[in-house]
């Protein structure tokens, strides 16, 4: 059985350059048209190919989202959008639109299709027609139990990769196709500017009697009745490989890159241990509570009535915070680059690519001159440490946040 790929998100430099350091196999990521994630910097069409450089010289891959869908007065966009595609060298497209695909298999015969969750692929019927069309790979619509996986599995040609989210945030919408925001906020969801009214907190107006809010009863602020759960699968991952899934995909474009390192760290480890027989070590699945999320769940894997995927408040869990980006160890001084408040006698933690964390106490602050300080406390100023050793390139120091 080959060894599932590692897929992460990459919503521009900083978080591409996170995850080729801690280990995905590939990333996926958007161009300034045509992605379903509108709020990252993504990547413009002159910096599309070297981001694509970066990625095969860290022997990774690169998927570009054309998985919106467009309007009419978008179309005539695609053509040549399209071409630079397949001129900065990407290895797959992952398109939602039928009408897409059939412009892509035309302009770039070549090029590798990979059909987005938002294809809404539940039954082997939808996939082995996606595969007649072209489609060499399948993101399987996130409703699916892993029993479902498995059969569509069984009775889908082969030669079509199966793909499934295995971390991150989850639309409570079917296969994340909703209106929900068109309508309340006028963006469009399914062209990459969702306003996230699932995540809101809501309550009940009675027609003759506006301006009165009435509690709909989940806590005695208000109810996010819509709000799903994160989905986390670090101690299923052998379940969803045994059931045929060959790329593992982590949700997250929007996300900084401290996020996106300890994630594709994390589940980079459990892999790996995966496929020497080994138990997920346990300082991996603990690395997934040092990033900002919602509660836990395994979404619709196990069935619905494991799921307990919705219904809770929209707070986020977050025990740490980063402290600061490693610039380099030098002479006895760690050199770094301050993102949040610490102080000297702070017990950090230094979170390296493909390496457990460890532990240091901040000794003999200074600041970017040399001078002796207190704290760290503005924001990206430089500041050094006492520090014997080395450090891995990209590494961050966080800090345990006070209760």
């Amino acid at each position: 059985m080959a060894k599932p790929e590692l897929l992460s998100p990459a919503g521009d430099h900083e978080r591409l350059t996170a995850a080729l350091r801690c280990g995905a196999d590939a990333v996926y990521l958007a161009s300034t048209q045509f992605g379903m994630r509108a709020a990252p910097k993504n990547f413009a069409p002159d910096t599309l190919a070297a981001a694509v450089n970066e990625a095969h010289a860290a022997s990774a891959k690169v998927y570009l989202t054309v998985n919106t869908l467009p309007r009419c007065d978008e179309t005539p966009l695609l053509p040549d959008f399209l071409r630079g595609a397949g001129e900065a060298g990407v290895d797959a497209l992952i398109v939602a639109d039928l009408g897409v695909l059939t412009l892509a298999r035309r302009i770039l015969p070549d090029m590798a299709i990979h059909a987005s969750t938002q294809t809404g692929v539940v039954n082997e019927l939808t996939a082995n027609a996606l595969g007649a069309l072209g489609v060499s790979r399948i993101v399987l619509a996130r409703e699916l139990s892993l029993d479902e996986i498995r059969t569509i599995r069984e009775r889908t040609d082969p030669a079509i990769g199966l793909e499934c989210f295995i971390h991150g945030a989850m639309c409570m919408s079917v296969s994340g196709r909703c209106t929900i925001s068109n309508f309340l906020a006028d963006r469009d969801a399914n062209r990459g500017a969702c306003a996230q009214p699932c995540r809101w907190n809501y309550r009940l107006v009675e027609e003759k009697r506006p301006g009165v809010y009435l509690p709909v009863l989940e806590d005695e602020e208000s109810t996010t009745i819509l709000s799903a759960r994160d989905l986390c699968m670090i101690d299923h991952l052998k379940e969803l490989r045994d059931a045929g899934v060959t790329s593992f995909k982590i949700e997250g474009r929007a996300k900084t890159a401290y996020y996106v390192a300890v994630v594709t760290n994390a589940y980079r480890a459990a892999i790996d241990a995966l496929e020497r027989g080994e138990e997920t070590p346990d300082w991996a699945r603990r690395e997934l509570e040092t990033v900002s999320h919602r509660e836990y769940s395994t979404g619709f894997y196990f069935g619905r009535e494991g799921a307990k995927q919705t219904y809770v408040p929209d707070n986020y869990l977050q025990a740490w915070e980063l402290a600061a980006d490693a610039d380099r160890a030098e002479n006895g001084r760690l050199y770094v680059t301050e993102r949040n408040r610490f102080s000297a006698g702070d017990a950090l933690e230094i979170l390296e690519p493909q390496r457990p964390p460890r532990r240091i106490t901040v000794t003999d602050l200074r600041d970017g001159e040399g001078n002796p300080i207190a704290c760290a406390n503005h924001p990206l100023m430089k500041a050094s440490m006492a520090f014997e050793g080395e450090i891995a390139p990209g590494a961050f120091l966080r800090r345990k946040k006070e209760p």
